[in-house]
């Protein structure tokens, strides 16, 4: 029997039993304050910091990744309407969605191909730095564009980068660190598809595979790492500097949202829908949202009915002291990059004053939705990216109660709704086949 941190209500109870049946669900923060949570080890400034520090390499990344020149050697994604899947997500909720919209296209970030691009190489960049400065390679006032130089990848080759992934992060970590000239290891999962680790060895990188989930390459990698003065370790569960990278986003979503006139306040409010796996990229957008739009702003995770780590964490309150097999789930999905069994304290806790829920959808959808994206927008994302899809749907079907208690049912009208892609640009064509076919 497991022992719960908190009681569970009536509903709470109804959803553990329909999550241990595999049934979609949707969870309701009760913790929910809208304030960024005190006394935590992350702040904003870690943001805007991450913020300066990206516009530092970017003469670099625009010298060594040329499909960054369009944005300066700035890496980020459009924001654009795809008003042809509302019909879509009306027919799945039978009821009609108000308002805009719209997608968040970090299924086309440069360099990677990811919403990990953003956290996974601001980390390796960071490091990267502090190498160069404590060996006086480096002035923060100089131009960065000197990392290209080959004096620069043999001072970093003396270095190791490892880290433990399903498959994204091991992309944005691996093809950026490679390039700098690091010695990279990625440990990974069963989840991780063959051509994210054939992808990582044509570039260099070590792969280490195992035959068990995410948090065991991630452990082992720890493990290897710890031994190795020389190797940084890159934790998706635990890294301040990653969850920096990915909440920059926040600050270049509210200048798209500008330029688009689009307002986000009391009578306008902001529904975003972000796919989650440990916790560490949705995490980190969502903190930066809630610091900008406090309670205008309503955050929703989504994840595969089979590895629904966060909802479980964070309606026990147990967070990493529980995982989706301790209630009989199989933690398998096709969703790879949401395949995760026991999800990130550290982010868990930062998230319990801000997000407003979390939802679970099945496979069955995500490819019925990978379909329709294509065929009505002409947009290829990869299978986690559609758990992002499902957000409103749930929302309308059972979330009456939410918009009722935040007097939102007058405004709907006027809302914004983005959808997070998070990967799907790198998949290659005949991957994209096997999924159009499924």
């Amino acid at each position: 029997m497991l022992n719960f941190q908190r009681k569970l209500s009536e509903m709470e109870q109804v959803i553990l039993e329909n999550m241990k049946k595999q049934n979609t669900v949707l969870w309701l923060n009760p913790n929910k304050t809208d304030e960024l949570p005190e006394n935590h080890s992350f702040s904003f400034q870690e943001v805007i910091n991450a913020e300066k520090r990206l516009q530092r390499f970017s003469r670099y990344i625009q010298a060594v990744f040329p499909e960054t020149k369009k944005l300066q050697g700035i890496i980020e994604s459009d924001l654009i309407e795809i008003p042809k899947m509302k019909p879509f997500i009306e027919k799945n909720a039978e009821k009609p969605l108000l308002g805009k919209l719209l997608l968040k296209c970090d299924h086309e970030l440069a360099v990677s191909g990811s919403i990990k691009a953003r956290g996974g190489i601001y980390e390796v960049l960071k490091f990267a730095e502090q190498c160069a400065i404590e060996k006086g390679f480096i002035k923060e006032t100089d131009d960065y564009e000197k990392f290209k130089s080959e004096a620069f990848r043999q001072c970093f080759s003396q270095y190791k980068i490892a880290v433990g992934s399903t498959g994204n992060l091991g992309l944005s970590i691996g093809i950026m660190a490679a390039k700098l000239g690091f010695q990279v290891t990625v440990h990974m999962s069963m989840d991780a598809k063959k051509w994210k680790k054939d992808l990582l060895r044509e570039k260099g990188v070590k792969v280490i595979e195992y035959e068990s989930d995410y948090s065991l390459a991630v452990e082992e990698g720890r493990k290897q790492a710890e031994h190795d003065p020389m190797c940084h370790f890159v934790d998706d569960e635990n890294s301040i500097d990653l969850f920096s990278g990915y909440a920059v986003s926040a600050l270049r979503l509210k200048n798209q949202l500008e330029e688009l006139n689009i307002q986000v306040d009391e009578e306008h409010p902001l529904f975003v829908y972000l796919p989650c796996g440990v916790g560490g990229g949705p995490g980190g957008v969502a903190y930066g949202l809630k610091a900008l739009y406090k309670e205008h702003v309503h955050i929703f995770f989504g994840e595969p009915t089979q590895s629904p780590c966060m909802l479980l964490g964070m309606m026990t309150g147990l967070h990493d002291k529980i995982a989706v097999k301790d209630i009989g789930l199989t933690n398998r999905t096709e969703a790879d990059g949401l395949a995760v069994g026991r999800a990130s304290k550290f982010v868990g806790k930062l998230m319990e004053p801000i997000l407003s829920g979390c939802y679970t959808v099945d496979d069955e959808f995500l490819f019925e939705s990978l379909k329709k994206m294509m065929q009505h927008e002409g947009i290829f994302m990869e299978p986690s990216s559609h758990a992002s899809v499902y957000g409103p749907i749930q929302l309308l079907k059972e979330g009456n109660a939410y918009i009722e208690k935040y007097e939102l049912t007058n405004r709907l009208h006027q809302a914004t709704h983005i959808l997070w892609a998070t990967g799907g640009n790198m998949v290659p064509q005949e991957q994209r086949e096997v999924y159009l076919n499924r």
